[in-house]
């Protein structure tokens, strides 16, 4: 992975126009891997959506599909991230093949070490910190995220509630990296929100080496 912070352009939380040109400023400003999420969206939609987030980037972004790995194969996403209620990720990884990315959602090491040994990428664990955009969600906290860490060889980015005034303490953990909706595409300026967490999140990792 080559950024510590991959954000999420969520469809539900902006809106088409307002996503679409956030995702344009983050591949502007050098932004390597983002996610997009529509929860409520039909196929259809959301195949449309992936893909004018996908334009708008550019070719120096890759585009990974929340959910969805149809809509990801179709819309020529980098990849998918897969939740818990979603295709396993066994099945995933053997229908896109390799050099796709494949990245799982884990709340324990039990669950993340399956994903790790079913091909996974990556691994999203959490949530990590209080947050509106994910209900009836439970927190790990830093404690659950760090039993995690440990318990894959992969990288693992903590998810939810994530701020620049909080990221540098994921890296403490020994998770490699974070990702988050609001803390971006709720700012004023998404791109110069990116990059503050970034830099706090590259600074802190250089520290702790």
């Amino acid at each position: 992975m080559r950024h510590r912070f991959y954000p999420i352009i969520d469809l539900d939380f902006s809106g088409q126009s307002p996503a679409v040109e956030t995702a344009r400023a983050l591949g502007t400003a050098g932004c390597s891997m983002i996610e997009v999420r529509a929860k409520t969206a039909t196929g259809a939609q959301y195949f449309a959506f992936a893909r004018k987030v996908m334009v708008a980037a550019g070719p120096g972004c890759r585009v990974v599909v929340n959910d969805r790995l149809d809509v990801a194969l179709a819309s020529g996403a980098a990849g998918v991230h897969l939740g818990e209620h979603d295709i396993p990720v066994a099945e995933a990884r053997k229908l896109a093949g390799a050099g796709f990315i494949v990245g799982a959602t884990s709340r324990d090491p039990e669950t993340a070490v399956r994903a790790a040994g079913d091909g996974a990428d990556y691994i999203g664990a959490g949530a990590v910190f209080p947050t509106s955009h994910k209900h009836d969600t439970r927190l790990i906290g830093l404690e659950g995220l760090a039993a995690v860490a440990r318990a894959v060889d992969i990288p693992v980015f903590a998810i939810a509630g994530i701020t620049a005034a909080n990221c540098a303490r994921v890296v403490e953990t020994g998770a490699w990296g974070v990702s988050g909706i609001g803390c971006v595409a709720g700012a004023d300026d998404p791109a110069g929100a990116w990059l503050a967490i970034e830099r706090v999140m590259s600074t802190a990792a250089g520290q702790k080496r």
